[in-house]
């Protein structure tokens, strides 16, 4: 089981390796949902999980709330995402939605453009998207490359465990092609119930291996 834990600081960067984690997703503000940490603690979180054989996901958001981004807003996530680049970050965790919860494809592929080589993973702004058109939605990310999607399927305000059959669809429409992430609500006590459901074997949480101390 690959363990990713979403942390906010440095602090809980050391803690989350010695619990057990193997990659971090580093946020900011995570009572936001979620973004984008400063350059000093993505330059010392890299540094201290490459020295302990952990990769750092980076979550790039100007803002919480909608995934609704406008023009200044995504050219300072294209400003970040080089700067990441520059550092050796392993992967960013990024989304931008239409106003009708579709992908701004033109945002997005500006966004991928500036990834480099970094891997790609979306974030929950996959899961604002109509359940009717998440099909074609992870086709889009199949076809640009993405390594991962993150989703607690469906929206925050519902329980991870009444999505399982949309996360396990999820994961069938993948066959393998990207990774379906579980995350938001998952941790260490229905974790294994959860990858077990939809066939996965990795989790992402601030949890998912109990509550981190300091």
């Amino acid at each position: 089981m690959l363990n990713e834990i979403a942390v906010e600081n440095f602090t809980l960067v050391p803690a989350a390796m010695a619990a057990g984690a193997q990659r971090i997703e580093l946020t900011g503000n995570l009572t936001a949902g979620g973004t984008t940490a400063s350059k000093g603690t993505i330059i010392e979180s890299l540094k201290y999980c490459h020295e302990h054989n952990a990769t750092v996901v980076a979550m790039v958001r100007p803002r919480g709330g909608d995934y609704y981004f406008n023009d200044i807003e995504l050219k300072i996530m294209e400003h970040d995402m080089l700067e990441m680049q520059a550092l050796g970050v392993d992967a960013v965790i990024f989304g931008a939605l239409t106003p009708d919860n579709h992908f701004d494809v033109d945002a997005m592929e500006n966004l991928i453009a500036a990834a480099g080589g970094m891997q790609l993973v979306c974030n929950l702004a996959y899961d604002w998207i109509p359940e009717a058109d998440r099909k074609e939605a992870l086709e889009w990310l199949i076809e640009k490359g993405f390594t991962r999607v993150l989703t607690h399927g469906g929206l925050l305000d519902t329980n991870v465990l009444d999505n399982l059959d949309v996360m396990k669809q999820t994961v069938d429409w993948a066959a393998g092609r990207i990774e379906v992430l579980p995350g938001a609500g998952v941790n260490i006590d229905n974790k294994d119930q959860i990858t077990s459901y939809i066939g996965v074997n990795q989790a992402h949480g601030t949890h998912v291996l109990g509550k981190m101390k300091a």
